[in-house]
């Protein structure tokens, strides 16, 4: 890790957190403090010390940033401005920090399937970061209310779900103004992406659900999909 470039406040939020879960002190002021107010010394103290306890801080390493699909997908949110975001399946942060990092003060909630996954995300609120919500939930059977979220992302993510339909449908009606959609552009050996989403395929599903307002861009290997719904439609 060392000379390993990280989200270092987000990190610092995680390693408060995960003390506050796991019962352990913080030394001087580390765990009374907001994020805002923490020194550079007071971040590196806390790095130190979720190093010293396992805490999984390569997790919080810059550069997907740069991916060229969260790349466009962050200039488009820079574009829309967002005043809220749902992420489908955050996964392991690598459009969620970059957005967290590059977006301060837009609430977000996070929605995903493992709970392993929904705690680590909660150690980052717990630690300092209010703004972020995490649920462990299916975006197919999500109570949100309509039009609860600004924006809805859903980035490599539909390819997993066996119910896609009900999925788009969801997020179309939690959508305020927009969802954003990435997926891959070809056939690929991973066992878990049950479906190859075309063009025309991504087209019937979002008509399907109302929205025809659809803009569609890719990447090398991905398919990115901007679709316009409520008030933008």
């Amino acid at each position: 890790m060392e000379g390993t470039e990280l989200y270092e406040t987000l990190a610092a939020a995680a390693v408060r957190g995960f003390a506050l879960r796991e019962g352990r002190a913080l030394p001087g002021t580390l765990g009374e403090k907001t994020l805002e107010e923490l020194t550079e010394d007071d971040i590196t103290a806390l790095l130190d010390l979720g190093r010293a306890w396992g805490v999984k801080l390569y997790r919080f390493k810059r550069g997907h940033e740069t991916l060229p699909r969260v790349k466009q997908i962050l200039g488009f949110l820079r574009g829309v401005r967002p005043e809220s975001l749902l992420d489908v399946g955050s996964g392991r942060g690598v459009f969620l920090f970059p957005f967290l990092d590059g977006f301060p003060g837009v609430p977000v909630t996070s929605l995903d399937l493992l709970d392993y996954r929904v705690a680590f995300l909660e150690d980052i609120r717990r630690g300092g970061v209010d703004r972020l919500t995490a649920m462990e939930a299916d975006i197919c059977a999500c109570r949100l209310p309509a039009k609860s979220a600004d924006v809805v992302t859903m980035l490599e993510v539909l390819e997993h779900i066996p119910d896609v339909q009900a999925a788009v449908t969801a997020a179309v009606r939690i959508a305020r103004r927009y969802v954003a959609v990435t997926v891959p552009s070809k056939e690929d050996d991973n066992p878990e992406h049950i479906h190859l989403l075309t063009k025309q395929v991504l087209t019937e599903l979002f008509a399907n659900a109302g929205c025809d307002r659809l803009h569609f861009g890719g990447v090398p290997g991905h398919l990115i999909l901007t679709a316009a719904v409520g008030e933008e439609a």
